[in-house]
């Protein structure tokens, strides 16, 4: 049996067991578990409500309950961890140190709010987001703001689609799995962009400190 087969098999049996909460549970474990994709798990709740199990707007509310349980589990990781110990272990790792925390900290202030908004539309982005939300002490007022407005937008999206396309709600899986897998290669594109300017960063100034070594021979 595939990983997608027993993935289906357990959300089904959930919702048998418990109803519309059955898809509030498997949302909250898809933040902190990706490997159970919201885009497998919505439309096939979005057939269930097809088949009168339970409310399409029950569905909803579930889901959108579960996104905001799982994105604030992680904003609390984030927060607890907080942005001085991450630029202490910044000073600590090659290539990198405090100064680049201290900026993304910054950037995260001033765009944090579209940023919240716009990952949650995101797939591989919309459970992590929630991270650096935390790391940042975004106000939590803010952050369940926007955090529920894009998780009901991307439900309402999934779950519609699931509930009009009936038996072949599977369909959504495989066209958002090419979304994704576009997004991950942006991810690791700039990943390695970010790896390249760090590198070239290290580069300057280790030729500036010999520049400077060499005058101070003269």
């Amino acid at each position: 049996m595939s990983f997608f087969e027993r993935v289906v098999d357990w959300v089904v049996a959930l919702m048998d067991v418990i109803g519309a909460p059955g898809v509030g549970a498997a949302i909250l474990l898809e933040n902190v578990f990706p490997p159970i994709p919201s885009e497998l798990v919505l439309p096939l709740a979005g057939f269930a409500a097809q088949q009168q199990k339970f409310g399409v707007v029950e569905a909803l509310v579930w889901a959108t309950a579960g996104s905001l349980a799982g994105a604030w589990l992680l904003y609390g990781l984030g927060r607890a961890f907080g942005a001085e110990r991450l630029a202490r272990i910044a000073d600590r790792i090659p290539l990198t140190e405090a100064g680049d925390v201290h900026r993304a900290v910054a950037w995260f202030d001033r765009h944090g709010a579209k940023a919240i908004f716009l990952g949650r539309l995101v797939p591989g982005v919309r459970s992590l987001i929630s991270i650096p939300a935390g790391i940042d002490r975004m106000n939590p007022l803010t952050f369940t703001g926007f955090t529920l407005l894009g998780s009901a937008i991307w439900n309402t999206l999934l779950i519609g689609a699931g509930y009009l396309l009936g038996t072949r709600w599977f369909l959504v899986e495989e066209y958002i799995g090419v979304v994704s897998k576009v997004v991950y290669v942006i991810l690791v594109g700039l990943a390695v962009f970010v790896l390249w300017y760090l590198i070239r960063r290290q580069r300057r100034a280790a030729h500036a400190a010999a520049g400077v070594g060499q005058d101070e021979d003269d």
